[in-house]
This record gives C-alpha cells, sequence and structure tokens, in this order.
C-alpha cells in the first residue's frame, strides 16, 4: 500500500447520469443563486442601513443572512462552471478547504436558529429580564460554546479525511466536496471517518433541533398558562421548527444515505445534499426577512424610493 500513489486531483462528476442535459442544470440552478444573493445583500443593507433594526432579534437576522450569503459562494460557482465548461477538476486541498468551509457554515445555519429559539424564550418568558439577558457580555455565553463545537467538530471531520489515502479512483459522484463524496473514494479503513461523520450530524443539526424544540414547548407552556395574546410569538415558533425540521430531514437523507445500502439513485442522493445547504440561503430571506412586519416595510420603502 505504500507504493501506491495518493490522487492529489480529483474531478467532481455529479448529476453526470444527465449526460447531455446536464448543462440544462445551470439554468435552476443559476437562478436560485441569484436570489440567493440578491435576498441575503438587500436583507443585510437593510438591517445594517436601519437603527430602528439594531436589536438582537434583528442582528441575528443579519447574521443568518451573512452565512446564507456566503455559504453558497463556496460551491455553486465552481458548480455551475461545471454545468457550464464542464470544468470539473479540484485540487485535495481545494477540495478540503471547500469542505471545511462548506460544511462549517452549514453547521451554523442550524445553530443561529439555535440563537434565534434563545432570543424568543428570553422575549417571551422572562420579558423584564430580556435586555439583561440579551446583553452581548451575557449572551456570549451563550453563543461561544457553540462556536466552539462547530470549529471543532467540523475540523476533526476534515482533518481526518484528508490523511485517507485516494489510490482507487479520483471521480467524486458530487458537485461539492461533500465528506463521504471523497471518503468513499478512499482506499484504506473509513469506519471511523463514516462515524465521525455521522457523529458531527447529531452532535450540531440534531441537538440544535432537540434544543430549539424543547425551547418551543417552553415557550408554548408560558403563553398557555399565562392566559397572554401569544398568536405572533407562536406563530414565529412554528414558522421556525417547521423550517428546521424540513432541513434536518434532507440532512439526514443525505448523510444516511451513504451508509445504509438502499436503491436511491445518485443523482436524488447529490440533489438532497446539495438542497440541504442551498435551500435555506434561498428561503430563509423570506421566511425571517419577508415575512417580518418591520423588515417588509423598510424593504418596500427601498425598493419605492
Amino acid at each position: 500500500m505504500d507504493n501506491v500513489s495518493s490522487h492529489k486531483h480529483f474531478i467532481l462528476d455529479g448529476f453526470s447520469e444527465l449526460g447531455a442535459l446536464r448543462p440544462v442544470l445551470f439554468i435552476p440552478f443559476s437562478i436560485m443563486f441569484i436570489v440567493s444573493l440578491s435576498a441575503n445583500s438587500l436583507l443585510l443593507y437593510i438591517i445594517i442601513s436601519q437603527r430602528s433594526l439594531h436589536s438582537p432579534m434583528y442582528i441575528l437576522i443579519a447574521c443568518m443572512a451573512c452565512v446564507d450569503l456566503s455559504l453558497p459562494l463556496f460551491f455553486v460557482p465552481h458548480m455551475l462552471l461545471s454545468f457550464l465548461f464542464d470544468w470539473r477538476g479540484i485540487s485535495l486541498i481545494g477540495c478540503l478547504v471547500q469542505m471545511y468551509f462548506v460544511h462549517f457554515l452549514g453547521a451554523f445555519q442550524s445553530t443561529l436558529l439555535l440563537w434565534m429559539a434563545l432570543d424568543r424564550y428570553f422575549a417571551i418568558c422572562t420579558p423584564l429580564y430580556y435586555r439583561e439577558c440579551m446583553a452581548l457580555p451575557r449572551f456570549l455565553k451563550f453563543v461561544i460554546p457553540l462556536v466552539i463545537r462547530n470549529v471543532f467538530v467540523v475540523l476533526v471531520v476534515v482533518t481526518l479525511a484528508g490523511r485517507l489515502p485516494f489510490c482507487l479512483r479520483n471521480v467524486i459522484d458530487h458537485c461539492f466536496c461533500e465528506h463521504m463524496a471523497l471518503v468513499e473514494l478512499a482506499c484504506g479503513r473509513t469506519t471511523i471517518n463514516s462515524l465521525v461523520g455521522l457523529t458531527s450530524v447529531f452532535l450540531i443539526p440534531v441537538v440544535d433541533f432537540f434544543l430549539i424544540t424543547t425551547s418551543y414547548i417552553v415557550i408554548f407552556s408560558s403563553v398557555l398558562s399565562s392566559g397572554k395574546s401569544g398568536v405572533k410569538a407562536l406563530h414565529t415558533c412554528v414558522t421556525h421548527i417547521v423550517v428546521m425540521a424540513v432541513t434536518l430531514t434532507i440532512v439526514l437523507t443525505a448523510f444516511l444515505s451513504y451508509r445504509i445500502r438502499n436503491g436511491l439513485p445518485a443523482a436524488v442522493r447529490v440533489f438532497f445534499s446539495i438542497m440541504y445547504l442551498f435551500f435555506p440561503s434561498c428561503f430563509n430571506p423570506i421566511i425571517y426577512g419577508i415575512r417580518t412586519t418591520e423588515i417588509r416595510q423598510h424593504i418596500l420603502k427601498t425598493l419605492t424610493c
């Protein structure tokens, strides 16, 4: 095994089953990319430019827009060029860098929803202490541990993948460097990589979903027991849970499809992997921006002027 050279250059070959129809994918994904960039840029501009929106809840929405704006930039342009000009090559270093930032920013999509759930919890369940709880020094106690968790977990996943020897094939059946799509090309044992990758899913999006759901159950109980009008609060909470549930379902489908024997076509598996990253970037600005009354009013005012 030591005498066998390890590949340092790979071919991203996602949706190769489509053959001559593969370039057609450029149209829907480019439209989604433009919508994502435009919507998130507009949302960021509105929140930054309007002092009335400089409250914790809107700052968290701005952070989400920043993540949703950055994430597609690390894989969509290369994917679109691959569809249009058949540019499929990527180096091992480039692949690992792309993998780290894609999974790191993807992890923050669920983590930001958790921070937003904490914001709603403090606002509804402890309104008198809301400003104190959401003051930066105190709120950092909730931010720093989750940031460290995301950095460490993703770094371990990518580091272990980079240490594998790739001496069998160098064709990745994917449109970006997804962790298991690269790992399955290795010629050594990959049990640890598969286990660590699956563990990362449960440590980040699954744990976040559990904490978000728990916080909203407490919010529902507080609203119902107090008898106060909580229609707006409950509406926001239900929206968060639905978005998180849909995203988590797509994530688990994409990750488990590499580990469980199934008849899922490769193109469907690749599509799910792309959508669990791309779906939130396109629809979060609508869900958390346009559907928020204050932001919607400023957007309409900006666009009409």
